[in-house]
């Protein structure tokens, strides 16, 4: 699989995300649905910290792409739900490295949504890989 960004406009460096992502060469698509800060027995994790959240679902999404054989090389869209866009904002420092850290730069749109599937969740990250 080979990936080209495509970035007319640069800012979103910064988050390390891409504007476009052209893929070519994939055989697998992979679309993961929303993971949230919940351990294996769907129990919420981490209330009220939305950094631990962000780790915990990106964790997930790890344990999922690593039982279909992808790593998170192979994201190419992401999409952030929150039902808190201002703290997301703050402690952005913290929570892009989640993903940067392991080498993800995918497309991304970050939604401001009311509520999630339960009171404490305040993130859940969906992707989309290719392989």
């Amino acid at each position: 699989m080979q990936k080209r960004p495509i970035n007319p406009q640069t800012w979103l460096g910064g988050f390390h995300m891409n504007q476009a992502i052209e893929v070519s060469g994939g055989d697998r698509t992979l679309y993961i649905s929303g993971q949230t800060s919940n351990d294996a027995e769907g129990n919420a994790l981490h209330a009220g910290d939305i950094v631990a959240q962000t780790r915990q679902a990106w964790d997930n999404i790890i344990e999922v792409l690593d039982e279909a054989g992808m790593t998170a090389d192979n994201i190419v869209r992401m999409s952030i739900y929150t039902t808190d866009v201002d703290a997301f904002m703050t402690h952005a420092e913290q929570i892009v490295p989640v993903w940067a850290g392991a080498g993800c730069k995918p497309v991304s749109t970050l939604l401001g949504v009311e509520k999630l599937f339960h009171p404490d969740i305040m993130v859940e990250l969906e992707v989309t890989a290719v392989g």
